[in-house]
């Protein structure tokens, strides 16, 4: 079982705290609703009207956590991830005797791959049974395995990921799941106790306690990250699992732990269901995150670790606390609208002191949602109502784009017609129907060697491949291959969905 390593710094590491493999196919449940802005609540079977013994914090009294634990135990899962053997073409580095007895391309060779099996947590959030748990966790996953705190092993198919959070949905079919009551994480205190709910070290349900020892915290680990750091024990198995309130309810998704020795040391982080709820939903209702960005590059003000340089730059400024803005993205939200050395202080309202606290507001937040922004230029408060923007540069719905899409069939290139025309790889179009690739001029039997300048060996890397494109601004697909006949051709396949 693998370790997944988020960043390291000196003797001190960010750990993904479950093992995954890598790989994953994904399965997109999209909704007749897709085009409404639902909340979390509206798209999920949650929990409602649970009341729970648990103290309340502002009594001042002890708080009995066994009723959080109980509860939130029997909603707290086991995840087995395992990745099938496969037989894999492996292209050596060539050596003399290749350049002078050989084509210069080096040797091939078929390897079978040994399974994988990697373990976390996840944590029922519906009735009906969608799972929330780390992207990490089913990462690469064939097969996905779920049981039950009551013995019941049950097959996991994946809705929707979200590297960029580190967040995954997976959905089981059943009813009447013990679904665990959402909170609210903005509510969170320092200093408030905590439940971390998982099965660290593949030994089933285990809760530990502890408390908020920070919020909002970044670790440079995730594109999108604004953890609530606890020191509740958190291990390898943790990945996926709860982080729950004294009343029992999910305030936050155990994702990682920083350690010198890759075991709990002090120190665990989760997501808050702040960015949770965003995330899910929008992977429930249209496969993938509708993501608003500011689009802008920018630092923390303050930073004592930064060159002298940049201190006396923001010293210039006249304040101390917010993100300042280096660069502004053209055809961003902010253009023409924010400038460099603006420092944001404050988003619909709340304070931003750091880019990471900055990050957790946003996501929020969906393409098309107006925002005020407080900010700090030429030593006055300006407020700018901006209109949120996609990765697109757009308010419209992305949604993921699959192979049907393509309107193809694909396989790789058979090691005679590789051996034929030379080639080291490929993936050869074995049919084309209606879609984009016929769209585009493209002809049954075409091999495949580049898409947007990536080398093609297998169908999974074209997918890859054509998923990023899809989210990116241009969403086009640029192929570079060749015809069985010897002919060359280009062609750039629009991947953008009305």
């Amino acid at each position: 079982m693998k370790k997944a390593t988020k960043i390291a710094f000196g003797a001190v590491a960010v750990l993904a705290v479950s093992a995954g493999v890598a790989g994953v196919t994904t399965y997109t449940l999209m909704q007749s609703r897709q085009d409404k802005n639902l909340s979390f609540y509206d798209e999920f079977q949650t929990a409602s009207n649970v009341r729970y013994a648990a103290l309340d914090a502002t009594s001042m009294q002890p708080i009995d956590l066994t009723k959080a634990a109980e509860s939130s135990l029997n909603s707290v899962v086991h995840i087995m991830s395992v990745q099938r053997s496969k037989v894999k073409t492996i292209q050596s580095q060539p050596d003399i005797f290749d350049f002078f007895f050989g084509d210069g391309r080096g040797r091939q060779q078929q390897v079978q791959t040994p399974e994988q099996r990697g373990f976390g947590s996840g944590v029922i959030i519906s009735k009906d049974g969608y799972i929330v748990t780390n992207n990490h966790v089913i990462d690469g996953a064939d097969e996905i395995s779920v049981k039950l705190h009551d013995g019941r092993e049950m097959k996991g198919r994946v809705i929707g990921t979200d590297p960029t959070t580190d967040l995954a949905l997976v959905k089981i079919e059943g009813d009447d799941f013990p679904a665990i009551p959402v909170g609210d994480s903005e509510r969170l205190k320092v200093g408030e106790w905590v439940l971390a709910v998982g099965n660290p070290f593949n030994l089933g349900s285990t809760v530990t306690a502890g408390i908020v020892s920070a919020k909002a915290r970044g670790l440079g680990a995730n594109g999108v990250e604004s953890f609530i750091q606890t020191d509740a024990a958190i291990n390898q198995g943790n990945s996926g699992g709860a982080l729950v309130n004294a009343n029992g309810e999910l305030v936050g998704i155990n994702a990682m732990l920083v350690s010198p020795t890759g075991a709990y040391s002090g120190y665990g982080f989760a997501i808050p269901t702040s960015i949770m709820t965003k995330v899910v939903t929008d992977l429930k209702q249209y496969g993938t995150v509708q993501r608003a960005l500011l689009g802008i590059a920018g630092r923390n003000m303050g930073d004592e670790t930064y060159p002298d340089e940049i201190r006396k730059e923001q010293k210039e400024l006249g304040i101390n606390d917010g993100v300042q803005v280096v660069e502004v993205t053209e055809g961003g939200s902010v253009d023409g609208v924010l400038e460099k050395n603006d420092v944001i202080m404050e988003l619909n309202g709340k304070k931003v002191k750091t880019m990471a606290e900055l990050q957790g507001s946003l996501a929020k937040y969906r393409p098309g949602d107006k925002i005020k922004l407080k900010v700090w230029r030429d030593k006055k408060e300006k407020t700018f109502t901006v209109t949120l923007k996609n990765a697109q540069g757009n308010t419209k719905i992305v949604k993921n784009a699959d192979m049907e899409l393509l309107g193809a069939a694909f396989r790789e290139v058979p090691a005679e017609l590789k051996k034929q025309l030379n080639l080291g790889y490929g993936v050869q179009v074995t049919g084309v129907s209606e879609g984009r690739m016929a769209d585009s001029g493209i002809r049954k039997g075409f091999i495949i060697l580049k898409a947007n300048g990536k080398q093609l060996k297998t169908v999974q890397d074209l997918e890859e491949v054509m998923k990023a494109a899809s989210q990116s601004p241009d969403q086009v697909l640029f192929m570079v291959g060749i015809y069985p006949s010897g002919k060359r051709a280009n062609y750039a396949v629009d991947l953008s969905q009305n």
